[in-house]
């Protein structure tokens, strides 16, 4: 009879191990890269950046990125630019600076939401430039570019953004100074 009491309290307690769930605390800020690749499996596809899940996502996952990369060939030289699917206007630029130094500095600065003008993309990215974005649920994100790439690969316009975020998860218009 021990045996089997033992077998059972073992059975129980791996039961409420397996059935434990750790909280996953999601980042509300970092820094990520993240380019205007299309993929395909059975549709074509891209990978954006969701603030709110603080990770690169799917363009068909539902719901799918807050801001992809796109570089559009048919300006020259081809522009690079974020754009949300979201029909909203959404980004701001807050400023382009000389340095990364200045940039971070006035990156780490924003503690409120400034009075901005919205429009539908964050057009001409740049290294050193600094965005704010809102989301359909205004929820707002601000965004330092620290570097791009605007090259052609393989005959295909490739682009590629890094970029530093603090986003504010709960609707409020202020973000934690540095």
């Amino acid at each position: 009879m021990t045996m089997k009491r033992l077998f059972i309290i073992l059975i129980i307690s791996l039961a409420l191990i397996a059935g434990c769930k750790k909280d996953e605390t999601v980042r509300t800020s970092g820094t990520d890269t993240i380019d205007n690749i299309i993929l395909k499996s059975n549709t074509y596809y891209a990978i954006g950046f969701s603030f709110s899940k603080s990770a690169k996502v799917s363009t068909l996952e539902n719901p799918g990125p807050d801001i992809v990369l796109y570089v559009d060939s048919d300006s020259q030289p081809p522009k690079l630019s974020f754009q949300a699917n979201n029909f909203l206007d959404s980004f701001s630029k807050y400023g382009e600076f000389a340095d990364a130094a200045t940039a971070s500095q006035a990156f780490n600065s924003i503690a409120s939401l400034p009075s901005v003008t919205w429009t539908g993309i964050a057009d001409a990215l740049r290294a050193n430039q600094v965005w704010i974005y809102r989301t359909t649920a205004e929820q707002y994100a601000k965004i330092r570019i620290i570097a791009v790439v605007n090259e052609t690969r393989n005959s295909i316009p490739y682009g590629e953004c890094t970029f530093e975020w603090v986003f504010q998860p709960d609707g409020s218009t202020t973000f934690p100074v540095k």
